[in-house]
């Protein structure tokens, strides 16, 4: 009672102290708000939609259940999750955050998977996005694409490694007694996708038109998100909080001889992973692995904006938030410690082999050049997406109120 209490007061206290701190720094808080809907405007918004579009659709036409069944074998010995965790799992790394939380809470909606399953699942499902990793951090903060891989290895291992640790959370003989053995699962399969398709009984307009308004309506709430976490970020540092916190990474940053000054970058990174991986490129005290440890900390730890993102769609479900959270303090340590591990044996070897003043000039600068290029192109179409997308989301949605007061 006690507990509950004292989080209530710092709740409330929390929220008033950023009320008033919206009304004495309203210059530092539209700047933010600005760039946090920037951030959704161009890049969030456009990678992400097609996809939660096109996972809404394969749901609905039984091709998620088609695969569960053809990836049982897999997902289940691994992790400890049906099949259909594998759709989750790939549309996870191709997308980004957070898009395997959604799947998942889908999966869990349409009763494919258990509570425990779901929980499992989400914790390992969801990721930085290749482009994010590659475009973003590698070529756009740190420019040099050879971290794009570095970054990738240690992410997507770090991830592997927590779903293999998590396939014994809330594991049961029981649950291994009621796994199904399947002689002939293509056959199985495909009676599957079948008779998923004719269950649901929505025309295709009316399903495409759902996936729509689904997706866009998830969207928009990751875009609130991403704009209160950039304010809250900026306001933090600006009343000195981020530094107070940073004070004491810095004792922990001294044990492992890292300057003093990455800490409030790191702080910042635990609220929001573009800031964060932005700031601690510009330490020019720190060496480049220090730099590229930290980075692959906070790409696993995936940042308190987007852990309220996920926490706001599992709320949706029965789906606990504390073992997803806890998965990505695993994944951020099991990034940063694969990243001290691949070190020299793929950076340092990949920067030996496209050094333009070794070998290989024109290849490696055309390389870099090309990454550049669609990180700009994506940043100019970005917005004419978003709008298209939106423009459509409203047609759709007036015509579905006014499908339903016809009748």
């Amino acid at each position: 009672m006690i507990l509950s209490k004292l989080k209530t007061i710092f709740l409330a206290s929390g929220a008033t102290l950023m009320a008033i701190s919206m009304i004495i720094l309203p210059e530092q808080t539209f700047g933010a708000s600005v760039r946090g809907l920037k951030i959704w405007w161009e890049t969030v918004f456009p990678s992400l939609f097609p996809f939660f579009v096109i996972s809404e659709l394969l749901i609905g036409f039984g091709v998620v259940k088609f695969i569960g069944v053809i990836l049982e074998p897999l997902m289940r010995p691994l992790f400890r999750v049906p099949g259909v965790g594998g759709f989750a799992w790939a549309m996870g790394m191709a997308s980004g955050n957070p898009a395997g939380a959604k799947i998942t809470a889908r999966l869990r909606q349409e009763k494919q998977l258990s509570k425990i399953e779901a929980e499992r699942l989400v914790s390992f499902t969801n990721y930085s996005s290749p482009l994010f990793i590659f475009v973003a951090v590698s070529v756009g903060f740190f420019h040099d694409k050879n971290l794009g891989i570095l970054f990738a290895i240690a992410h997507y291992l770090g991830n592997f490694f927590v779903g293999i640790i998590m396939r014994f959370y809330g594991y049961s003989r029981y649950e291994s007694m009621t796994a199904k053995k399947r002689k002939f699962p293509i056959w199985e399969a495909i009676r599957a996708l079948h008779k998923t398709r004719i269950e649901d009984k929505r025309p295709i307009g009316k399903l495409l038109g759902d996936a729509v308004i689904s997706s866009i309506h998830t969207l928009l709430m990751i875009g609130g998100f991403i704009i209160l976490f950039s304010v809250m970020n900026r306001l933090l540092y600006h009343l000195h909080i981020t530094a107070l916190l940073a004070s004491v990474i810095e004792h922990f940053f001294a044990l492992l001889h890292f300057p003093k000054l990455l800490s409030i970058p790191f702080i910042s990174g635990l609220f929001e992973i573009t800031i964060g991986s932005d700031l601690i490129s510009r330490v020019k005290e720190s060496t480049l692995f220090q730099q590229a440890i930290l980075t692959s900390f906070i790409l696993g730890f995936g940042g308190f904006s987007i852990q309220a993102q996920v926490a706001s769609i599992l709320a949706q479900t029965d789906i606990r938030f504390k073992p997803f959270f806890i998965a990505r303090i695993f994944h951020g340590i099991f990034a940063a410690v694969i990243t001290i591990f691949i070190w020299e044996p793929v950076y340092i070897k990949l920067r030996e082999t496209f050094n333009p003043s070794v070998t290989l000039p024109v290849f490696g600068q055309d390389q870099q050049g090309i990454l550049e290029y669609l990180y700009h192109l994506s940043v100019q179409l970005g917005p004419l997406i978003t709008i298209t997308s939106l423009i459509i989301y409203i047609l759709i949605y007036q015509r579905s109120l006014f499908s339903n007061q016809k009748k």
